[in-house]
Formats: structure tokens, sequence, C-alpha cells
């Protein structure tokens, strides 16, 4: 093996860097996506990197194929079987609402209750079995299920998760008449207290299996037809790979997997950097995807809504996304208040200034009219895209300017305002209101408009500096290639510590580490070796809310659990509760394949020791009072340890870099831009 290929497909574009681990050699393409069929686009993209099929040793991508399911409600048709009285979980849902201060809320749930049948059957909260499920009943709405023309069916008992033999049992009968290998249990997929949380995500996990599926069998023919050989892997939410036999069966694993990559990839330039406290800022083409890294790890998160009443509990990096991206939609509200977002352009038709029938201005076009993007530097150009600067300006002005009372310039650059105050929105959310000082952080600023806005965002959050990796528009793509293995394992005892033998806690974490090893053996990846680690999910006994407490190992003595729970409870809250009793709720074992990782890529630049030969041009850039004239670099001849003052810009193929008055920036060694303000 001896190329490597990490493929991103957002919205917009699909990016793709390769590795040859043998001469070090890296190129990298940026196609638009194709959203009907993402294959198509990813295909392309090989094709643009100009390397034979057959030579290549390895892909590994994020995919927004589920994600997109999903949030467009163009899953798969499922069908439920639950346990007696419980047919409407799914639509109790918790007592909350989508606006705080609303007395309503719209809701449709995945499956709708005429697909939601019951048998009798009963596990208590001890996982004794009360009553096993008669075949013939489970059998029956099966096929009832199938004359409504279910594609997917999902069991969910109660209790399932302290004994899941009575799904099981309905498992094989329906696996036994049902046409298709989509059948998915509930405790397979989620083997955890809560009810509805458990539901919710094995319908997710039915819901995307088939397009996943469906998905991964067409690009494999095509890869098969042009000389590929070998496997595909797949990002997971949580920032690990798997193969894409496993990823079917895990198919909720790959909700918000393309995020999870540029996280793993600001990560390892953070390393470089010399920095182990950042707030990644992926803006890409339709969205921007937000997480904080403390101490050289991503911050986790066990759950998110994909919208309101549809959570999906399962460990993942914890990334917030906003609707702030180049492609986003500028327009005007009710109230005559300028807004961006969420709408985007996407790829198809894209910003106003690209021509291809778009005509409603983005945050692109401000960008364009402002002479911080310039004219022959569009993403996508190798794809035979243009910038039409009229048609920036025509959509600016009649949208925009004429009605608030602007000029298109002032337009443009308030377009600009509120995008910036808009994600440093975000980033005080995931900082600030989590009682973090954004100060004590550096920026990771990736995505094709990362750079445009780092300076901005930098000096709105008083951020010590901001890093713009050497290809910030494929990063994502980056972090496919250097993402290790990754298998997450649960199990809820729900048990008072006092009630619990030391030896029940190892045996569940010994199952789970043995079930990783058989996984990632099975997958058949190259790894380096396999780390294991061990957290339970502990509350004070009568407490709701549970902390995540890291354990030191598989075999640890009550004492030893209460330490580290009390150490993990003070750390959050500040303080403990004293002798009170604990309950362990949840144990938890991550598993990880440790996969060789390449140096990271070095771009030692060609230019002369001042940069001169990097200058491209002088062209006006609007820094918010006036065009000033502004000097412009090609950034792969800009040589290491190049030193520049403001205001500059910076081009490559896949993004540009603004550098404001009053910021300074310089190259490292590994080819980043590190921009601080000036001293």
């Amino acid at each position: 093996m001896s190329l490597l290929v990490g493929v991103d497909i957002g919205g917009t574009f699909t990016d793709l860097v390769m590795q040859d681990e043998a001469t070090g050699e890296v190129r990298v393409a940026k196609v638009p996506s194709t959203p009907q069929d993402p294959s198509v686009g990813l295909v392309r993209g090989l094709e643009a990197l100009e390397v034979p099929f057959d030579r290549i040793g390895l892909i590994i991508h994020g995919t927004t194929v589920a994600t997109n399911a999903v949030l467009e409600r163009k899953g798969a048709r499922c069908g439920l079987i639950m346990t007696r009285g419980f047919r409407d979980v799914l639509e109790l849902r918790r007592r909350d609402r989508p606006d705080t201060y609303g007395l309503k809320g719209q809701f449709t749930p995945l499956v709708p209750r005429e697909r939601r049948l019951e048998v009798d059957e009963r596990t208590d909260y001890r996982g004794t079995m009360v009553e096993a499920p008669p075949e013939e009943q489970v059998a029956e709405a099966g096929r009832e299920l199938l004359a409504m023309g279910v594609e997917v069916v999902i069991v969910s008992f109660l209790n399932s998760y302290a004994n899941p033999e009575n799904e099981q049992k309905a498992l094989r009968v329906l696996q036994g008449l049902w046409p298709n290998p989509y059948v998915v249990a509930a405790s397979d997929v989620l083997p955890e207290i809560r009810e509805f949380e458990r539901t919710s995500t094995a319908v997710l996990n039915g819901y995307v299996q088939p397009l996943v599926h469906g998905y991964l069998s067409n690009l494999m023919a095509s890869l098969r037809e042009r000389g590929y050989r070998n496997d595909v892997l797949l990002i997971q939410s949580n920032g690990g790979v798997m193969s894409q036999e496993v990823a079917p069966r895990q198919a909720v694993n790959t909700i918000l997997s393309g995020p999870a990559a540029g996280v793993i990839a600001a990560c390892h330039i953070g390393q470089t950097v010399g920095e182990d406290n950042l707030v990644t800022c992926d803006i890409g083409g339709t969205s921007l995807d937000i997480a904080v890294v403390e101490n050289g790890l991503p911050g986790t998160a066990q759950e998110i809504s994909l919208e309101y009443g549809i959570p999906m509990r399962t460990t993942l990096l914890n990334i917030r996304t906003l609707g702030a991206g180049g492609g986003s939609i500028a327009w005007i509200d009710r109230a005559g208040l300028l807004n961006i977002g969420p709408e985007s352009a996407g790829a198809e038709p894209g910003p106003a200034c690209y021509g291809q029938g778009g005509t409603r201005p983005t945050v692109t076009d401000a960008n364009l009219v402002l002479g911080r993007i310039g004219l022959a530097n569009p993403i996508g150009r190798e794809a035979g895209w243009r910038f039409d600067l009229g048609r920036a300006q025509e959509a600016i002005d009649e949208m925009i300017a004429r009605p608030l009372g602007l000029s298109v310039t002032d337009a443009a650059w308030a377009i600009l305002q509120v995008t910036n105050h808009k994600i440093a929105g975000g980033l005080r959310a995931l900082t600030v209101e989590r009682g973090l000082d954004p100060r004590d952080f550096t920026l990771v600023a990736y995505g094709g408009a990362g750079p445009l806005h780092a300076c901005a965002l930098v000096r709105e959050l008083e951020m010590g500096k901001a890093v713009v990796p050497p290809w910030p528009g494929i990063t994502s793509a980056l972090g496919c290639i250097i993402a290790d293995v990754r298998h997450d394992f649960i199990q809820t005892l729900n048990r008072r510590l006092d009630e619990l033998e030391p030896a029940e806690i190892y045996e569940v974490f010994e199952r789970h580490t043995e079930e990783g090893r058989t996984l990632i053996a099975g997958e058949k990846i190259e790894v380096e070796g396999v780390e294991v680690t061990f957290h339970a999910d502990i509350a004070y006994d009568g407490q709701i809310h549970e902390v995540r407490t890291p354990l030191p190992e598989a075999v640890c003595d009550r004492a030893a659990i209460r330490r580290a729970f009390e150490a993990a409870y003070a750390g959050q809250y500040g303080h403990t509760l004293g002798e009170r009793p604990l309950r362990v709720r949840t144990l938890r074992t991550t598993v990880t394949g440790l996969r060789p990782k390449g140096a990271l890529f070095s771009r030692n630049g060609a230019g002369s020791a001042s940069g001169g030969t990097a200058l491209k041009e002088t062209r006006p850039v609007f820094f918010g009072e006036e065009f000033r004239d502004c000097p412009v670099y090609e950034r792969s001849a800009l040589p290491v340890g190049w030193e520049l003052a403001s205001p500059a810009v910076i081009e490559q193929s896949d993004a540009t870099t603004v550098i404001e008055p009053g910021m300074a920036v310089r190259t490292d060694a590994y080819g980043n831009l590190i921009v601080e303000e000036r001293r």
C-alpha cells in the first residue's frame, strides 16, 4: 500500500487529498459535489487526481449520505415493533419544546403510528424475563408491516438494555421472513437505559441503513469498474474509521462523519505547532462546524438532536453546526433585519457569482464584491467554474442594498459583519458558556471559507492566534487519512456501587475489549497497535444526570471508582457531595486501532527570503471604511519563516486567507500560516 486517498464529501464541494507513502508526494483536488449520487462526485475527484485506480492502496472518506437523509426526511420506509403499551414512545418523547417560550411545536416522527405495532412481552428493569414474545405475534406483525411496504423493521422492547433476550428472539423470527437484511434490534444499536433515546437511535440506524448500504454498493461497483481492488473505510461521528462491511450495520455512526474528520486533522495540526487547546472552525460552502479541543483531545458528546424530537444517542465528537458557510444566503426578515443562513445555495445552483443559476446573495458574493476573493481565483475553477462580479453585485443590490438603503459595498460589508458575529456567537457557546476563556485557545481556521474570516474572529474573541493549515479547503479530507480505527461499546448496569462486585465491572470491560479487538481484526485494517480506554457514567444516587468518569483500568475496586468519580465531579462542578451512595449507570469501553501516521505535509516554499517571488498582484480590498491597495501572494511560493505585515491576501487553489490591518502572519516549517495581532 503506497497511495492513500482521503475524501470529504460536503454539500458544495467534494475534497480529496492523496499521499504517496513511499515518496511523500501529495496531490489535492476539489470538485463540485453531486447531491443526487455522492459517489459520482467522489469518482470524478479521484479522476482529477490523475493516478491509476489500481495503484490506490486505500480510500477513507466522510459521507453526508446519512446526515442528509435524516435532515431531508428521505430515509427508508421503516416499521417498529414494540412492547404492548409502549407504541407511542417516539411521540411522547421528553417534556421539551422547540421554542422555550412557545406553547406548541411541530413534530413528525420518522415512523408514523400506523407502522408502529405491539406484541406481548416483558422484561423487568433487573433484566428478568417476565414474558417471552409469542413467535406467531411477532411473525404476524412482520407480515403486516411488509404488506404496508415497509423496507426496514426495528424491534425495541422495554428494558432490553438489561436483558436483550426477548429482542433477539423477535429478531430471529423476523429474519426468517424478512426479504432483506434490514432487521434492527435496539439492544444491538444502543444497550443503554432510557427507552425513548434508545428507540430513537435504533430507528435512525434503520432509517439510513439501506441508503448507506446502497451508496457503498454503488461506489464499490464504480471503483471496481475502474480497477480499484481494495477496501473503502468510512469516518464515524466519533472520529474513528470503520470498514465498508461494518458501516451498514452501524449506519447511525456515519451521521456527521465529515466534520469529525476535520477535528481529527486539527488536533494533529495543533500538535505540530505546540498547541493543545484549540477551537476548530471549519467554514465550508454550506455550513460552519466548530469544536473545542482541550489538552490535545477533542470534546465528546453522548447525544445530539438532529432536529426537534429526534435525538441520536451515541458517542460522537462534540461539534456544533451553524448555517454560516460561504454559500449561506443573506436575507432580510419581516422586521427589516439582515440575516445569514441557514439556507444555502449549495452546489446547485450555487452563489450568484458562479453564474450557475443562483440569484440570491451569499457570503461568497459579498467577499467577491469587497475584493477579498480574486476574480481569477474561484474554488472549483478546475471544473470550469468562473466568477461573475456583475451577478454578485446585482444580487446584493436587489435583495440587500436597496431594501436597506445602502450602497452595494456597504451591504456586502454588512453581510460579512453579520456572518462574523454569527460565527463568533457559536464559538462563544462552546467556550464562554462552558466556563472556558477563548483567550486561552488557538483558532484553527479551515474549510474553503475559514481563512477569510480568521482574523476577524481572532480579534472579536481576543484569541491568542490563528493557525491556517497548508490546504485549508481539504483539511477534513486530510483527517480521513490520519484517523484511527475506533469502536465504542456500552452497557447499562444502573446499580448502586456498594451493590456491585468489581468482578462484574471487569467482566463487562473484558467482553467489550474482546469484541473490539475481534472487530478490528475482522476489518483487516492495518494498525500498529490497539489501545483500550474505560469510562463509567456515575451519579450520586437519586440524581438524574451522570458524570463521565475515566477509569484507569478495567480492574478497579470500589474505593478507586469513588476516587475517580469524585475527581471528575469536582472538576465539573467544583465540589463533591460527601459520602453519599453512588449509582453506576453505564460502562463504556473504547477500543482504538492505531493506524500508521505519515508525516504532516511540509511545504518548503520556493520563494526568496522576502517572499518577493510570491507576489502576484496588488488589488483594492475593502476593510470597513475604504478600499485599500493590498498585495496578493501565491501561498505555494511562500518560504518557511516568511513574515508579513498586514493588510494582505494569500491565495491558493482551495482557499483564500485575508490578513486584516493590525494583524501579522508568518509561515512555519510545516507550511501553516500563523496569524496574530501585531504587538
